[in-house]
């Protein structure tokens, strides 16, 4: 995603935009922290705080079903996808992320809908933890510049 060795956009505008943000629950104090940060870049990025809506699911394989309901109301300039999968000790981690991944690349491809897709997969907690803020921060600077570029093109 965005970030410091990938170049910058310049100035971000947001005020026009409405941007829908999906949560999972699992490692919720992680989570939390994403969304916490992710809220705040909007926000700073000029996205109105009522044009911001939030849900919460269970966990990372339910975030895409959700994105897609929210992208067939075709209210939302761009999704968010926010979630934390920690490796375990069995292959229901890949399952996990590989599937909620591809789910989430398949909405966006699907509806042209630009989603920034900060579901963490990491080794252990640690890493999560490392990355839970700066990854909020570029998944909001992600789905502004996205719904920028489609706006510009479309």
């Amino acid at each position: 995603m965005f970030g410091a060795d990938k170049g910058t956009a310049g100035a971000l505008d947001g005020k026009r935009l409405h941007i829908g943000i999906v949560q999972a629950r699992f490692n919720e104090a992680i989570t939390d922290a994403l969304f916490q940060a992710c809220h705040a870049e909007l926000l700073a990025l000029g996205v109105q705080e009522k044009n911001i809506a939030h849900v919460k699911v269970p966990g990372a394989l339910e975030v895409p079903v959700v994105l897609q309901a929210m992208a067939e109301r075709e209210e939302y300039d761009a999704l968010i996808a926010l979630g934390c999968i920690i490796r375990g000790e069995t292959y229901h981690f890949e399952l996990v992320a590989n599937e909620s991944g591809a789910g989430v690349t398949r909405v966006a491809l699907d509806h042209q809908l630009p989603i920034a897709n900060a579901i963490l997969t990491t080794e252990n907690e640690a890493q999560a933890l490392a990355r839970q803020v700066d990854k909020g921060r570029d998944a909001a600077r992600v789905a502004v510049e996205m719904a920028l570029v489609l706006e510009q093109i479309g």
